[in-house]
Parts: structure tokens; sequence; C-alpha cells
């Protein structure tokens, strides 16, 4: 019995312009993104649309507008093509995405939520003084005992298992230094700084964390109708009261990316449908699996080339 799974990108995937097409092409998306403006008071629509680069990659801004460019394409998605998934993932950002598609959230409350979320994480750690590093090829191991030799009384620890060989770090700057040096004085010569904003998905998010359960508090989580394979565990969860404990936990907690579409494949997803902004995830199960087919869904032609 075929099963598929519909995955949703985070942050990293946004692009000035996405979304646009399929706006102006099906009703159902161009509600999604005037819902998302009623609820945010401003015009996220335009950010998605046209927006410039350096206001897409303000984490206060990422966050909603891929969560709003995700859903619609969603809503496309269900709507064109009458495909469901058995379960439903989302690497970081994604993981709300993918509530929304369960039915978990309501699409107002996890805008909002979002935007708080980007804003929450943006504050945690002052700019300059954290950062994160992909650290390709090293084993997960020796990642391990190359972060405790690197902390020194600093934070740095894994925060996104990708792929094989492709692991993200976070942390303080001077320990992500470090931590490329030893790896660099051990033959790993692909360890490198990342561009981003601050060191998300590490001990140092722990006042986001804190901010976020508070939001969290204010919002209702419904019965899910697909279970969601949650980043912290990468295990599938239905439980609707397990939500928000785990959205708070993994704000500090490493995404097991790897991990969760291993645990998908083993419950016998042989389809992975990326819906949302870029191709990012699809490359990574691509890597993780050669068992399974992908395909990725942002605009009209890559709706033409999804079978039913």
């Amino acid at each position: 019995m075929s099963k598929t799974a519909f995955i949703f990108p985070g942050q990293g995937s946004q692009y000035s312009g996405m979304g646009k097409e399929l706006a102006e092409t099906f009703p159902v998306a161009q509600r999604i993104f005037e819902e998302a403006d009623d609820a945010l008071g401003f015009k996220l629509s335009e950010l998605c649309f046209a927006g410039s680069n350096d206001d897409l990659k303000l984490t206060a801004n990422t966050q909603p507008a891929i969560l709003a460019t995700s859903i619609a394409v969603l809503k496309v998605v269900e709507q064109e093509t009458g495909l469901k998934a058995e379960y439903v993932a989302g690497h970081s950002l994604g993981e709300f995405s993918a509530l929304v598609c369960s039915g978990a959230f309501s699409f107002a409350d996890a805008v909002k939520t979002v935007r708080a979320r980007g804003t929450f994480m943006q504050d945690a750690v002052p700019v300059g003084t954290g950062t994160m590093a992909a650290m390709l090829s090293i084993e997960s191991d020796l990642l391990e005992e190359i972060c405790s030799e690197a902390a020194q009384g600093e934070v740095v620890s894994p925060a996104n298992f990708n792929s094989p060989g492709q692991i993200v770090i976070a942390g303080s700057v001077g320990a992500i230094t470090r931590a490329i040096e030893i790896a660099k004085a051990r033959g790993f010569r692909k360890a490198m700084l990342l561009p981003v904003s601050a060191p998300f998905h590490c001990a140092l998010m722990k006042p986001a964390a804190d901010r976020l359960a508070a939001v969290l508090d204010a919002i209702t989580v419904f019965d899910m109708t697909v279970p969601v394979v949650a980043n912290v565990d990468a295990a599938p969860n239905s439980v609707k009261g397990r939500v928000k404990p785990l959205l708070v936990s993994q704000v500090c907690s490493p995404v097991l990316w790897e991990q969760s579409v291993l645990a998908m494949a083993s419950l016998g997803v042989d389809r992975f449908i990326e819906i949302g902004p870029g191709k990012v995830l699809s490359g990574l199960v691509k890597r993780i699996t050669k068992e399974v087919a992908t395909a990725n869904v942002e605009d009209v032609t890559s709706l033409k080339l999804l079978t039913p």
C-alpha cells in the first residue's frame, strides 16, 4: 500500500515572488494571503510577492512568509489534485505548516504565532554573538566530541541533522569558530559558517522558548486529521495535548530531519511531496533514502507535474 507524506520547508527557502503566480491563478491561494494580511495587520502578501531579499531574510518576516506561501500551495494542491497525506512533517518553522495541514491549528493562529516566534528567536541572542555552521561529512558521534572540545564554557551543539553527512551546529560565535578549526585540524575541510542572523535550535534560544510558550498558551489546538512527525523526537504525533510542549522544546532542540524521514519511510511512506517555496527538503530526502519518490510544488509548472 503506497503512502504519501507532505513535507513543509523552513527558513532559508524564501525568495521574492514566492506564491505570486499561484495567488494570481487560484482564488483559494489568494484567500490565504488575504487572511495572512488581515491576521498580521500588514501586507505580508506584498512581502512574499515583491519584497526585497533583505526584508525577507529578517526572521520575523521569513517565518510567516514561508508559512503563508506553504499553506497557499497546500490549498491549491488539495483543490486541484485531491491528494491526501498519511503523514506530514516540516523542518523547524515548517512544523507549524504541517500542524495547519493536520488541522491542529487554524491558519490565522499559526501565522500570528510564527510572526511572534521569529521575533522571539531574533531577540533571544544579541546580533553578532551567536551563529551556525554546516559540518559536512562528519559522523554525529565525532561531531559531539568536537562540540564538547570546542565549548570551553560556551554553547555549541548540533542544531539540524539534515541528511547523512550534513549536520548543522549552533551556538556562540567563539565556540562555533573553535569547532570549525578543530574539524579542519582533523581533516574535515567542509566546515563553514552559515549566513544566519541567530543560533537557532540550541540552548541560547531558551528565552525564545519561554516567550513562545506564553503565546501558545492562548491558542486552541484542534483534533488532528493526520499524524505530524515532530522535529524533537522524529515520531508521529496525533495527541493534541502534546502539540504545544513539542513546539516549545523544538526551539532549543536539534531538528531531527534525517531521523524523521527514515521514520516515515519505515512506516511505509514511499512518496514525499514538498509543499512550499524551494526544493531544499526534496534534495535532503533524496540523500537520506533512495527508496522513495520525491516531488515539490511551489508554482503552476510544478503543480502540473504532480500526478495524483
